[in-house]
């Protein structure tokens, strides 16, 4: 589907970006456009691919006129800039607002002036019962892409949801990686936190499975394995070797025991696909009795998450580590 198309990726000079390139410039697609705010990350990825494919585009989606810019002759876009750590977000809501939900509608308005085919908005496991700012304006997000994808039938527009990718920048693992590297403790919050284990290719895998399912405001996740924190940390401390002492630190400000990909709302209306679940959008009109007169479905007892899914022991965990490049790459560094 992607053949002689245009595809745009806002915040492409992130984790995320950079694993559609590495999919996508294999392939027969005609142009892949990176816009982003930050300058440097676009130079060293213009120095890493090299390809003719590649368009890099400076600019903000808080600005309507440069989201507008970069939108002419795109097919599709993949939405995936974002302010995504948890403290920022909290210490500075009002900016959240302004990149997360004001960012992502000046997107979809652009896509849709521009005749844009599909636009996938990336979302996390923290806009499920949210607890914190980043969550908060991520689950906003979802709303005004449902509410908006109502009345634009040209431009289909869909989510996908996911936990903390692995070896994603600033996640879990990398941090243990360096701990080991350096003979440091490795610190945990919670042992018995739980965690999906989803990798880059996983989340590109989502978000082309969503272009290809998707109706107008539908919401994709995939079904993940888990594992809890401290079953991660005895998996890396085995691949390398390493004796590390564990410091308990006790959970951070803003953090949740278990990652939600569904709520228990969610999955009373959510459709199985076998690796995935669809949620349909709320397609129900603007008639409050829907909402105060009349009932629905029966609500399940548990929402989707990182405690009752397939839970991983060490040796199951140590499995799917030495799938990244990232840690193959670091074994052989630290064994060399």
């Amino acid at each position: 589907m992607f053949e002689n198309k245009t595809l745009l990726i806002t915040g492409g000079t992130g984790s995320f970006g950079n694993a559609v390139l590495n999919r996508f410039l294999k392939e027969d697609i005609a142009e892949i456009r990176i816009f982003s705010r930050d300058e440097k990350k676009q130079d060293d990825m213009r120095r890493l691919f090299k390809s003719p494919k590649l368009r890099f585009h400076i600019g903000d989606v808080r600005s309507p006129d440069s989201i507008d810019a970069v939108m002419q002759g795109v097919d599709y876009v993949f939405s995936a800039a974002a302010l995504k750590q948890v403290p920022s977000c909290e210490f500075f809501p009002i900016e959240a607002v302004r990149t997360n939900i004001d960012g992502t509608f000046n997107t979809l308005r652009a896509a849709v002036s521009h005749g844009v085919k599909n636009v996938i908005c990336l979302s996390t496991d923290k806009a499920v019962y949210p607890i914190n700012a980043m969550g908060i304006s991520k689950a906003m997000m979802e709303k005004v892409m449902i509410s908006y994808s109502r009345n634009n039938d040209n431009t289909v527009m869909c989510g996908t949801r996911y936990g903390n990718v692995m070896y994603s920048r600033g996640s879990v693992i990398p941090l243990f990686v360096e701990q080991i590297k350096s003979r440091q403790p490795l610190t945990i919050t919670d042992p018995k936190m739980t965690r999906f284990l989803m990798s880059l290719e996983d989340s590109v895998d989502l978000v082309i499975y969503a272009f290809e399912k998707s109706k107008p405001g539908d919401i994709f996740v995939q079904k993940a394995p888990a594992c809890t924190i401290e079953v991660l940390a005895r998996a890396l401390l085995e691949l390398f070797s390493a004796d590390n002492p564990i410091n308990i630190i006790g959970t951070r400000h803003g953090e949740k025991r278990h990652e939600s990909l569904l709520t228990r709302e969610e999955m009373a209306v959510a459709e199985d696909l076998g690796g995935y679940y669809r949620i349909p959008a709320d397609t129900r009109g603007l008639d409050y009795g829907m909402f105060f007169d009349e009932g629905r479905n029966t609500v399940p007892e548990e929402e989707y998450n990182s405690d009752n899914t397939i839970r991983l022991d060490i040796g199951q965990v140590k499995e799917v580590l030495m799938k990244l490049p990232e840690i193959r790459d670091e074994l052989e560094k630290y064994k060399g």
